[in-house]
């Protein structure tokens, strides 16, 4: 039988239209693609946005900053000299962007200026480290990303 040139594009075109939709499809029900939201309610959580600048603002007006090291015990987070440590209250919060399964907070509780994160918590990789406090009733913020 013979194909003349008409019927060659036809089937040309069947066959590039198969090839892509085949990989598309392949992609959204694959389990190992995955396809999260860095937040799961994106749009609420945009609507605070202007307070986490005054935060971050804050932070960096202070006169020491708050530094985040890595150590062999782990991940030591060291607030500024001047504030005191009892007064402050917030949160630490490892995200992992890899895998939201790992990410996790913990509460800040202070008896000297430092607290330390066990190493034993944080798998080698990327971490999206942000530490909410408040201290005398202002908020600060500080974020960093960082490779353990």
């Amino acid at each position: 039988m013979k194909i003349n040139w008409g019927t060659g594009i036809v089937l040309a075109f069947i066959g590039f239209i198969s090839f892509i939709l085949f990989f598309v499809v392949r992609m959204n029900m694959d389990d190992h693609a995955n396809h999260d939201l860095v937040t799961e309610e994106y749009y609420k959580a945009e609507l605070g946005f202007q307070k986490e600048i005054d935060a971050e603002t804050n932070a960096n007006n202070l006169s020491s900053k708050l530094i985040v090291q890595k150590t062999p015990e782990g991940l030591l987070v060291q607030f500024p000299e001047e504030i005191e440590p009892e007064k402050i209250k917030g949160t630490v919060s490892l995200y992992r962007p890899s895998n939201k399964h790992l990410d996790f907070d913990l509460p800040i509780s202070l008896s000297n200026t430092h607290l330390l994160i066990p190493d034993k918590r944080l798998l080698d990789g990327r971490w999206d480290i942000k530490i909410s406090w408040e201290y005398l009733d202002l908020p600060y913020l500080f974020k960093e990303s960082i490779t353990y």
